[in-house]
């Protein structure tokens, strides 16, 4: 079973003309980062699904985005655990191409941190994506296998992700968008719409 892209308008609001694509805005950015960083150059946009969630409060606390792998460990498609086998929902382009990962961003919560955060909260969900790029996490030694021991040393190893984008200047027409909050974009633009896409569940196989 297949969960297809869906475009939602759950974050529009009134009096736009034209509106503000927030997915199609944030995939193009990573667009950039994964294509002037050597260190993301294995990931490819194609086979990467990008969403937005509406934040059920709006504070600044809280979860700013995820990524979720579409296959388990070593990009094995399949789980087996107490004999039964597992996969994840697939989700499907309108190209019918399978994405091996979901990247979503809870709004507005997202577009109220300020600028330089929301940088580092994008290069850390890309980070997370496998070098094999296979559907799978990066998995660091040791047994904090996502974020590494020392959350100080890999908040570090972002910054210097961050950094470098910069210093390789990227149009400020990729990132300009993220130097306003929420409730600037909504005054600029009127609406703020997106792809929304459920988070895929895990589906017993027959």
């Amino acid at each position: 079973m297949a969960t297809p892209f869906q475009r939602s308008r759950k974050v529009s609001l009134p009096k736009s003309q034209s509106g503000f694509d927030f997915t199609d805005h944030i995939r193009r950015l990573c667009e950039d980062m994964v294509s002037r960083l050597p260190q993301l150059a294995h990931i490819d946009m194609q086979y990467v699904a990008v969403s937005f969630c509406q934040a059920r409060k709006n504070v600044r606390h809280g979860l700013q985005a995820s990524l979720t792998p579409m296959r388990f460990e070593g990009g094995e498609r399949d789980l087996v655990k107490k004999d039964e086998r597992w996969q994840v929902q697939q989700i499907r382009d309108q190209q019918g191409r399978e994405m091996l990962y979901l990247l979503s961003f809870y709004m507005p919560r997202f577009q109220n941190q300020p600028f330089r955060e929301k940088l580092l909260t994008i290069v850390h969900e890309l980070w997370h994506i496998s070098p094999y790029f296979n559907g799978d996490l990066r998995r660091l030694p040791g047994r904090c296998y996502v974020h590494s021991e020392s959350e100080k040393a890999y908040d570090a190893a972002m910054a210097i992700l961050v950094d470098d984008w910069l210093s390789r200047a990227p149009s400020p027409t990729i990132y300009g968008f993220l130097k306003m909050s929420f409730a600037e974009l909504q005054k600029h633009y009127g609406t703020i719409e997106g792809l929304q896409i459920s988070t895929p569940r895990l589906i017993r196989c027959q």
